[in-house]
């Protein structure tokens, strides 16, 4: 396998490290430590200029369409600063997974708006008993009479950025055990019927959440993927 970069991902590697160094000194990453919102408006729009929120999605899309060691290359940067924004729950995860599930109808709803730092996302999946396994999802979503949707009851601990989140990703059991039966949800954070509250974490760069969600109403069209084939679309966003 050849890992040697390309000039173009050496350029990006070494504007990235340059544009960090000015944007984020340790003075504003302490700063943002203390900010309940943990965003700085000024910086995420500078990246979304820079092209960075749009730097693996297709051009269709609003997107750069660089490959994913590129992706890589600016991540490894941001975690030489310990920027303090919500790029690996927005762009390497949120938006990876819509690529993956998402309908055209979302994608092209979303992914756009992540592109120009309108839209912010966050997946979350632990739940009480901290396992990663399949089965620690309880997160329950009850189908509705007629089919037309689930009603969501339940909570996740330690989504990462969900504060800032425009929208949630979250697995939840539809039906079955273990791996079956869990579907992938994509929810509007501006519902009545989810709470998102700060956690003490030990690492104050991160902002991280419990999310609770009572009796939302979800429709088909916030389904990410298929019903029940969740599991499978999560890990592969995951890895």
């Amino acid at each position: 396998m050849d890992v040697t970069l390309s000039e173009e991902q050496e350029l990006l590697q070494q504007s990235a490290r340059e544009f960090l160094s000015v944007e984020c000194p340790m003075e504003r990453v302490r700063e943002a430590m203390d900010d309940p919102h943990g965003v700085d408006p000024g910086r995420w729009k500078k990246m979304a200029e820079l092209g960075w929120l749009g730097l693996s999605l297709p051009e269709a899309y609003g997107g750069v369409g660089l490959d994913l060691l590129s992706l890589a290359l600016v991540c490894q940067e941001m975690g030489r600063v310990l920027l303090p924004e919500p790029y690996l729950s927005t762009v390497a995860l949120g938006a990876r997974a819509l690529m993956l599930g998402g309908s055209e109808a979302q994608k092209s709803r979303i992914l756009p708006a992540v592109a120009e730092g309108q839209a912010k996302l966050a997946l979350g999946q632990l739940e009480s008993d901290l396992s990663w396994s399949a089965d620690a999802i309880r997160l329950e979503a009850r189908a509705e009479p007629g089919g037309e949707g689930f009603r969501l009851d339940g909570e996740k601990l330690f989504v990462t950025d969900a504060q800032a989140a425009d929208w949630l990703i979250l697995p939840a059991r539809t039906s079955g055990s273990g791996e079956a039966g869990i579907t992938l949800f994509l929810l509007d954070t501006r519902s009545e019927a989810i709470t998102i509250e700060p956690v003490r974490y030990t690492d104050q760069t991160r902002k991280v959440c419990r999310v609770k969600l009572q009796e939302f109403e979800a429709g088909r069209d916030d389904v990410l993927g298929d019903v029940d084939q969740g599991w499978a679309l999560l890990q592969k966003t995951l890895d």
